[in-house]
């Protein structure tokens, strides 16, 4: 059989098939549920499950396991996602080339961040590059949980290098992090000296509560010794910039970044301790899902970021 043979016959058996049915089947099979499915479709999870069912029939194969809480692939499933998944890609690359000559970049990009990736590396990005790309529109989600982007709807997300998910495509964006310990002169005038770790037993730190309830425990590296420490204050905070304030206050030790606290020690109304103990890290990861087809607008910033020195997203 030559290929143009084998081609004709491919192109007959996917052309028997609706499309509505294999866009079904796909969406389902990448946000793992018919309910996160139809948002990005804009359909009934009902609709989704009747043409999932007419492929399956068409097929004579079922493709998902169902049950009232979870939807998961079959093994046949699965093998026609992975193969199916790379094509509709090359489909969506295909038709987008056919524009990128007729139009500039356009379109919404929606990103979830927190709230300090989003004040200390994203916003300086976005608006040195909106005014290169003024078509594209960008909303911006800041907030503490971590979420699954592809699910709630969002192009992409901004998070540190270390809290990406195994699964999604990243790009460095910014400098490399360092969190500090601070205190105010003040406080430190009057308290027991800091040389290691085991001495905030002796201090009062203001504690960050997580999105999740749990207090915040800080971390410390030196010579490849790993220490995470449980401190304890008078002071509980939902938000960094309130350490912040609470240690310009005297209230304390805080476990900020540098990039919050680096005005402050500039100008002397803050002290940095433990420097040894606090050594940079990986910095902030743009990140989206690999299979997802890119539009224009989110292309093009991608492209920016790729070449953009991390120094200056700082």
């Amino acid at each position: 059989m030559t290929k143009a043979t084998r081609n004709d016959e491919i192109i007959r058996t996917v052309s028997s098939l609706p499309p509505g049915e294999l866009a079904a089947f796909l969406a389902v099979a990448e946000h793992g549920g018919f309910r996160a499915a139809s948002r990005t479709l804009g359909q009934t999870a009902s609709a989704l499950s009747h043409a999932v069912a007419g492929l399956e029939r068409r097929l004579n194969v079922k493709l998902f396991h169902r049950s009232t809480r979870n939807v998961s692939l079959t093994e046949p499933g699965r093998r026609l996602a992975e193969r199916l998944m790379p094509a509709i890609g090359e489909i969506g690359l295909a038709v987008e080339e056919l524009h990128e000559h007729a139009a500039s970049p356009s379109g919404l990009v929606r990103i979830n961040c927190d709230a300090n990736a989003a004040e200390q590396v994203l916003m300086p990005l976005l608006t040195r590059f909106m005014k290169l790309e003024p078509g594209i529109r960008f909303e911006i989600r800041s907030e503490g949980r971590l979420v699954d982007i592809a699910e709630e709807g969002f192009d992409c997300g901004v998070r540190a290098a270390e809290l990406v998910p195994d699964n999604m495509v990243a790009i460095p964006i910014g400098p490399d992090q360092q969190h500090i310990v601070v205190a105010s002169p003040t406080y430190l005038e009057g308290a027991p000296s800091v040389e290691k770790p085991s001495d905030l037993t002796l201090h009062h730190c203001v504690q960050l509560r997580m999105a999740g309830g749990s207090i915040y425990r800080w971390e410390f590296e030196r010579r490849g010794e790993h220490l995470v420490v449980a401190t304890s204050g008078n002071l509980v905070v939902d938000q960094s910039r309130l350490l912040l304030s609470a240690a310009l206050d005297g209230c304390g030790l805080a476990y900020v970044t540098r990039w919050m606290a680096a005005d402050a020690i500039a100008d002397g109304r803050l002290r940095q301790v433990l420097a040894e103990w606090t050594p940079p890290y990986p910095g902030l990861r743009l990140y989206y899902p690999r299979h997802r087809h890119i539009g224009t607008g989110m292309r093009a910033f991608l492209d920016f970021l790729r070449n953009t020195p991390p120094a200056l997203g700082s």
